[in-house]
């Protein structure tokens, strides 16, 4: 076996996203496995080069690790000099992200990031178009898929199991504590438009590749968006204005006449098995997926509901209900598309998560926003570089 470093400016990792699933679950725990094996007798070995702001943070997730101290940088233009970067990782807020990425791209390095990929769609497109024209590959993340219980959904899809899908329906989100008397989940930038923030920015993307990805391209939004908690605390304690929504109810076309249903809330109880699930009606049977579980009913199995208010139910309608088996191990899903992406750049492994594809998220979110604004249903259109 042939070992081959791989070095990657890892640029936000201070973030909870960018630490957590990026550095520790996924490139550490790549390393903790002996490297990613090729397959052609080549193992990579990835080496995170730690890029951020506050030089103290930094120093401070190195010595945790056992990271050398040459690989922390508060200089993004001095490693994006660095021949011996091959790629460029983005975490940071979405404000920031445009801008970085351009730069990573200018100096050759092939991209891998988070999403949004920009604020708006012609900034996403242009980042497409730039990384088309210079030949660098490039991935966005789209963890979601790669969940256990997507990918349960994935394979009933696949087998038939639903026959003609008719509809979906999507719950996600919880309570996130305003941060007055208890401490708020979520940064505070989440809750200011002026700083990228908003559920629709967040979770749309989202919802556009699972959509796209699992049940068809999304050919229509309508939207209701809005903001239930109009003052938060940040991370001071001191008190301001929540710009940015909160809460998002979207109706989805999808190419081929389903419907999904989509509500996206951080003002709501959670009173599901999972903080998201998606219901999955089909003529031939239905399942509700979460992040790790997935259950069924089949046409065969499904029972005869008499509505009748005068007596109580006697029967739990969730356990009519069939669980399906795991029948394979999962992994981590940030891993699995890193495994994926770094498999694409070095072994040219087929890959189409890409800044084109970033770039649908970004179309789904402004267009949401938009028919919320203008109170109509807006057709999507297919997008091309």
């Amino acid at each position: 076996m042939t070992r081959k470093t791989v070095r990657i400016a890892m640029n936000g990792v201070t973030g909870r996203m960018g630490y957590r699933q990026h550095l520790v679950r996924s490139l550490l725990a790549l390393r903790d496995q002996g490297g990613l094996d090729l397959g052609d007798g080549t193992v990579l070995w990835p080496e995170p080069v730690l890029v951020g702001r506050r030089e103290h943070a930094l120093r401070a997730l190195a010595e945790r690790h056992g990271l050398s101290e040459e690989n922390i940088s508060t200089d993004l233009d001095a490693v994006l000099a660095d021949d011996s970067i091959d790629i460029y990782f983005d975490a940071q807020v979405t404000s920031a992200r445009e801008e970085a990425l351009k730069k990573a791209i200018t100096a050759g390095k092939h991209i891998y990031t988070e999403k949004p990929t920009a604020t708006g769609l012609d900034g996403a497109l242009d980042l497409a178009r730039l990384a088309k024209d210079a030949g660098i590959k490039s991935g966005v993340v789209q963890d979601k898929i790669f969940l256990p219980g997507l990918l349960k959904l994935k394979r009933l899809i696949d087998g038939g199991f639903f026959g003609k899908i008719l509809s979906v329906r999507g719950e996600f989100g919880y309570w996130v504590f305003e941060g007055d008397w208890q401490e708020a989940q979520r940064p505070s930038w989440n809750y200011r438009s002026e700083d990228g923030g908003g559920i629709v920015v967040d979770m749309f993307p989202h919802w556009e590749y699972v959509l796209h990805e699992l049940f068809g391209r999304v050919a229509s939004v309508q939207a209701h968006i809005t903001t239930h908690i109009p003052q938060r605390w940040d991370e001071s304690g001191k008190p301001y204005d929540a710009t940015a929504d909160d809460s998002a109810y979207g109706i989805f076309e999808l190419d081929g006449g389903a419907v999904a249903q989509i509500n996206s809330s951080w003002a709501v109880r959670v009173n599901r098995d999972e903080l998201v699930e998606f219901q999955v009606d089909g003529t031939e049977g239905s399942a509700v997926a979460g992040l790790r579980n997935c259950r069924v009913q089949h046409r065969s199995a499904t029972p005869k509901p008499v509505w009748n208010p005068d007596i109580p139910a006697t029967y739990s309608f969730r356990d009519q209900w069939q669980e399906v088996p795991d029948n394979a191990e999962f992994d981590n899903g940030f891993k699995a598309q890193w495994e994926l992406f770094l498999k694409h750049v070095y072994a040219d492994a087929p890959y189409h998560w890409d800044l084109l594809a970033g770039a649908r998220g970004v179309q789904l979110a402004e267009l949401g926003l938009k028919a919320s604004a203008e109170g109509r249903r807006i057709d999507v259109p297919e997008i091309t570089l």
